[in-house]
């Protein structure tokens, strides 16, 4: 798993080649395309595609439907805000890594009872944040956690330096890149 996974959200198509290509140029080689827009299953697939050495996932995926649009599409891996039942379900009968939204306990146990040891924790710095996660992983060692939300460079080596946090999630990671992109 990638330590940065950015939180793409692509209004128009013909913006994923360069969104896609301003992460590559920043050294960050996996997207999480989210599901928050009409073009996001075809921007999937053209990322599939056009950059076949990424990463690329689906993320606020909140159904079975969606997950099955994703993958057609060639999702890597699906995320999602909160933990679906269904959307577990089929990831873990296609063997496609799922990261399910979870800060309770109650969620935890839940994925846990699914077979999934690596969670989302959003929005992190509603629910927390790093203090959380730490009070979390006591009854939960065997879980790791991508902080989103409320992460970012004032505090992303604070929760990279804790060993339960698997990667960070965020959408700072591509304005960082299109910035640097445009300024290039």
């Amino acid at each position: 798993m990638e330590k940065f996974i950015p939180v793409v959200v692509l209004k128009e198509l013909e913006d994923t080649i360069p969104t896609l290509t301003a992460l590559k140029n920043n050294g960050i080689n996996c997207a999480e395309i989210t599901f928050r827009t009409a073009c996001a299953k075809d921007a999937i697939a053209l990322a599939v595609k056009e950059f076949p050495d990424m990463s690329v996932g689906a993320g606020t995926v909140i159904n079975a439907e969606q997950c099955e649009q994703a993958l057609a599409a060639g999702a890597q891996f699906i995320v999602s805000p909160g933990l679906s039942v269904a959307v577990a379900k089929i990831c873990n009968e296609r063997g496609i890594p799922y990261y399910p939204g979870c800060v309770t306990p109650t969620e935890i146990m839940q994925a846990l009872e699914l077979g999934i040891t690596t969670v989302k924790f959003f929005p992190a710095n509603i629910y927390g944040g790093l203090k959380a996660l730490k009070a979390l992983s006591a009854p939960f060692p065997q879980v790791t956690f991508i902080p989103t939300g409320g992460v970012d460079r004032s505090n992303i080596d604070e929760f990279l330096a804790f060993d339960k946090v698997a990667a960070i999630g965020g959408s700072f990671f591509v304005k960082e890149a299109l910035e640097k992109a445009k300024n290039a």
